[in-house]
């Protein structure tokens, strides 16, 4: 099956198959590349509990508005 054929049948499907459809073409492409392995589980960096870089953004937001409120 090409790729013409399949897009008019995958426009069809719902949005959580189309989502599964990506997470797998995903999947696929980095296992291709070596980027992933299967059955290995990766860390993924969350903002929650990241009180230094919340720190350090809230300082640029406020140095931001001292340097427009000059303007």
């Amino acid at each position: 099956m090409s790729v013409t054929e399949l897009l008019p049948s995958l426009r069809k499907l719902s949005r959580a198959d189309k989502l599964r459809v990506m997470q797998f073409l995903v999947q696929e492409l980095a296992q291709e590349e070596g980027l992933l392995q299967t059955a290995q589980s990766y860390a993924v960096w969350s903002p929650f509990e990241a009180h230094d870089a919340a720190r350090t953004l809230l300082a640029v937001l406020e140095d931001e508005r001292s340097v427009n409120a000059g303007r």
